[in-house]
């Protein structure tokens, strides 16, 4: 199981040829980059246990967007200045989390580099996407699929691939199988690197004991 574990992170954190045909993310060169998903999860689970159960939210994938977002290194800021473990740019997805909780302003970089406060931040921006933008899909794992397109790349981006119309785009979504709507992003979601996000994230949680 060990060494299963870490040849599917090695897959996962290197993007190899077996994922889409897409250019890999830019890697962030941490020295945690390589921790398998479930050490990752592990490592951090008293607080993705206690923000996935405060806002509904799947705690695997917390888990699962940590270990491709920083491989569990709590130090990471991005060239664009994404901080911490799920990678959170204060001015986008902080200051819709504040402004959400009635709060003014936006997360510091201290603040984002907490463990707990990313991870509780974090949680709270991938509910706020499934409650907003992605309200409204039905199935379980189509939404699992549309989350993690949006918390990468914009809930707005992935639902113009199918329409203008906020309320069509959901129900041709509505009409699709899972495993459609993860083919049609990655033949149609115009940002490269949304397709093979998808894939990472998607093979981190399977990876990740229940």
């Amino acid at each position: 199981m060990r060494l299963r574990l870490l040849v599917l992170s090695a897959l996962l954190l290197s993007g190899c040829a077996s994922g889409p045909s897409h250019p890999p993310l830019q890697e962030k060169q941490t020295p945690l980059t390589k921790a398998s998903p479930g050490k990752v999860s592990d490592a951090w689970s008293i607080f993705t246990e206690n923000a996935a159960s405060q806002y509904g939210v799947d705690e695997k994938l917390i888990s699962a967007i940590i270990s491709v977002e920083s491989g569990g290194n709590p130090g990471v800021v991005s060239r664009s200045n994404a901080v911490g473990l799920m990678q959170i740019k204060a001015s986008t997805a902080g200051r819709e989390v504040y402004r959400t909780q009635g709060r003014r302003g936006q997360p510091s970089t201290a603040e984002l580099r907490d463990p707990a406060k990313n991870i509780d931040i974090g949680a709270a921006y991938l509910r706020i996407l499934q409650d907003s933008a992605l309200a409204g899909i039905r199935n379980p794992q189509t939404l699992r699929y549309a989350t993690i397109v949006s918390y990468a790349n914009g809930a707005s981006a992935l639902l113009r691939t199918f329409s203008s119309s906020r309320d069509r785009a959901i129900a041709m979504i509505n009409a699709m199988t899972p495993e459609d709507f993860y083919q049609h992003v990655q033949q149609k979601h115009p940002a490269a690197q949304a397709p093979r996000y998808l894939w990472k994230v998607t093979t981190a949680y399977r990876t990740i004991d229940s």
